[in-house]
């Protein structure tokens, strides 16, 4: 088929990736430092001329693009500088949080990548984009790491500069597979009718096989429909093909699964019941307050997740950042994946420049602690993290890719709830899974 993106899966070597930064920004960066302010942050109290222990770093999501809307992210990164620098910084250092509104464009992506460059930002965190292909080769190019992303693309899980702290879609889909195949009869799929679609059967199935399952209807959608009724109707013709069993329907169209779930309650009326089940990136807690929480398509369904649901006290150190310096901030939603991953990407940032003690911060002295071996603890919302070049799951093109436990939620009263206790490790199924 052509007009697709080719998803990028070669991992090119450090020195063709990373050349050591220059000690000055050049003219031309400080220009485009001048040009892209529009649309970025700072964090208040720490001054936009930084002395030379300051730590400079961004975080970026889209602020105000509809259904993948991120505010929380940037929200929680500024009130997480407030809250270091009230507590003496990192190490002794001054932290500089710039933030930028991604605005779920590949150009305006590209645009953030590039302030971070200008602005000599020693790494990205925590941040929201579907546009790996637009940022990643800028970050790379100069050098800079991009720590705990939210996992939506595949360049995430092979760039030698990025750093994920979760499974990303791959994991989801896998640990949702596994748990389907217990709970469902006939599976079907809705996925995007592109490449990056293409990988999502393989990644299901093998959990719906590591129980015995059959594979799953693969049912493939217009990216950019603005109504699904026909496929919602092939749907749930396929969960309900006579089994007897009570079938599930998985949509799994990233932004787009609220208009697909628009289109399915509609239809699912005139059909056998099923049940639906998903996974974060499609469904987040943002997204059931805004699809209308209880009363909304999605009360019931499975959602798999890479973390423990939001009341478990080991949520309470990001809390407490959120009560000390985000009281009253609607933006932030302790809940919400996106603004736990920001919190898990600091911590993350917070040890890679205390293993540097009084020695120089830079984006290649973090990205040397990153790669030589510095084992990160989360306070046990994930296993410990420690990156490799090429690590377990570099057989099946995600050389990146360290964290893959999920976690099993429900939505029960518009909230996600755990559905069982503790992780599942989905390491060999995603090995076993055809890719």
């Amino acid at each position: 088929m052509t007009g697709r993106r080719r998803i990028r899966s070669t991992v090119l070597p450090r020195s063709l990736v990373r050349p050591a930064r220059a000690g000055a920004l050049s003219a031309g960066a400080l220009a485009a430092c001048a040009a892209l302010v529009a649309g970025c942050g700072i964090v208040p109290g720490v001054t936009e001329s930084p002395g030379d222990d300051t730590i400079t770093v961004m975080t970026w999501a889209p602020e105000n693009a509809g259904a993948t809307t991120k505010p929380g992210m940037p929200a929680f990164a500024e009130a997480y500088g407030r809250w270091v620098n009230a507590h003496g910084g990192i190490g002794g250092r001054p932290l500089r949080v710039l933030t930028c509104d991604e605005r779920d464009d590949a150009v305006a992506a590209a645009r953030c990548a590039r302030r971070a460059v200008a602005e000599n930002a020693v790494a990205v965190v925590g941040s929201y984009s579907q546009h790996g292909d637009a940022f990643l080769p800028t970050l790379e190019t100069a050098g800079i790491p991009y720590i705990g992303g939210y996992g939506l693309t595949h360049d995430e899980f092979t760039s030698p500069l990025s750093y994920p702290v979760n499974g990303g879609q791959p994991a989801l889909l896998a640990g949702l597979g596994r748990t389907l195949a217990d709970a469902c009869g006939p599976v079907a799929l809705v996925r995007p009718d592109t490449i990056a679609g293409d990988q999502l059967p393989p990644l299901l199935d093998s959990g719906l096989a590591a129980g015995g399952h059959d594979p799953s209807g693969d049912l493939r959608a217009a990216e950019a429909a603005t109504s699904y009724g026909d496929t919602a109707e092939r749907a749930l013709e396929h969960a309900a093909a006579g089994t007897g069993e009570r079938g599930c329907v998985v949509p799994a169209l990233g932004d787009r699964t609220g208009i697909f779930m628009d289109s399915f309650r509609r239809a699912r009326a005139e059909h056998p019941e099923v049940r639906t089940a998903t996974v974060l990136g499609s469904v987040d807690q943002t997204v059931l307050d805004a699809s209308g929480g209880a009363s909304g398509p999605y009360e019931g369904a499975y959602v798999t997740g890479w973390y423990p649901e939001a009341g478990d006290a080991r949520w309470d150190p990001m809390k407490e950042v959120v009560r000390a310096e985000a009281f009253g901030d609607n933006r932030i939603d302790p809940a919400d994946a996106g603004v736990q991953t920001t919190w898990i990407a600091y911590t993350v940032l917070r040890q890679a420049v205390e293993s540097l003690g009084d020695g120089e911060v830079t984006a290649d002295t973090v990205t040397a602690a990153l790669d030589g071996g510095l084992k990160v603890t989360t306070g046990n919302v994930t296993p410990t993290l420690r990156w490799k070049f090429q690590d377990t799951l570099a057989s099946i093109g995600l050389p990146r890719l360290v964290n893959a436990n999920v976690t099993l939620h429900v939505v029960e009263k518009g909230r996600l709830t755990a559905a069982a206790d503790g992780f599942t490790d989905v390491t060999s199924t995603l090995r076993d899974a055809a890719l």
